[in-house]
């Protein structure tokens, strides 16, 4: 499987990886790396591409959720979700080494925290109802109660989405507020959601200098990356954070 790595200053033990669109066996629509048992592809092709990516990076179960766009975060959970998971939610947190939490996205924004200590690790699904409901704050609030952490010891990374160039609004006021106009280019009809999650985390807590962005629109690069607004029947590609 194909990733970008990611690594979390002064964190040796973290791992951190986010997926591309290449290296696995899926083909048509979810050619080739598709992660997802939930968008239409072959599930023994989804199931290879899993166990390849565990065999790459060599963590021992996977966490993940059915996600459903909402700001719900299961902390520590027990279980193998190699082969799928029912459970509805769009965060986990872990402190378990070995246990790698998976963010499927195809140009939804994959969030990963980590606590300088390296003992606590937090993965988010932001779409942009999550950028709405305000979920890369209140992640990262949820995130410091349950370990008792505070947000100045964070380190947070966004990785690949869709770019401003390529998230589409024709108005302001089609599923926004007044509010969000400092983002909202009327020329082009486009939303930043690159600089809302970031000015959200920031007012969470997080130090500007501890916040780190792969900026590659997923729409724009097709290449690389599953992109649902340019193709709605498409594969997912998984990121993934795990303690070592």
């Amino acid at each position: 499987m194909k990733y970008l790595q990611f690594s979390f200053p002064g964190m040796d033990r973290i791992r951190c990886v986010f997926g591309t669109r290449l290296g696995g066996i899926s083909s048509g629509n979810f050619s080739s790396g598709n992660i997802s048992f939930e968008v239409g592809d072959e599930e023994n092709n989804v199931l290879n591409n899993r166990q390849a990516l565990q065999k790459e990076l060599g963590f021992e179960r996977l966490v993940e959720l059915n996600q459903v766009h909402g700001t719900k975060i299961h902390f520590d959970l027990s279980g193998d979700f190699l082969q799928g998971s029912d459970l509805r939610g769009d965060g986990a947190g872990t402190s378990c080494p070995g246990a790698a939490v998976l963010i499927k996205t195809a140009d939804c924004q994959p969030i990963f925290l980590a606590h300088e200590s390296g003992k606590f690790v937090c993965g988010l699904h932001v779409g942009w109802r999550g950028n709405r409901a305000g979920f890369p704050g209140t992640g990262v609030a949820d995130f410091c109660a349950r370990y008792r952490l505070s947000p100045g010891e964070l380190t947070a990374v966004r990785g690949p989405s869709l770019g401003p160039c390529c998230a589409r609004f024709d108005r302001l006021d089609e599923h926004w507020t007044s509010d969000y106009s400092r983002y909202y280019d009327p020329r082009l009809g486009t939303m930043d959601l690159w600089s809302l999650t970031r000015d959200q985390l920031l007012e969470a807590g997080v130090r500007p200098e501890k916040i780190f962005s792969l900026d590659l629109c997923t729409r724009c690069r097709e290449d690389l990356f599953f992109s649902y607004r340019k193709a709605k029947t498409c594969g997912r590609q998984g990121s993934l954070i795990m303690i070592f």
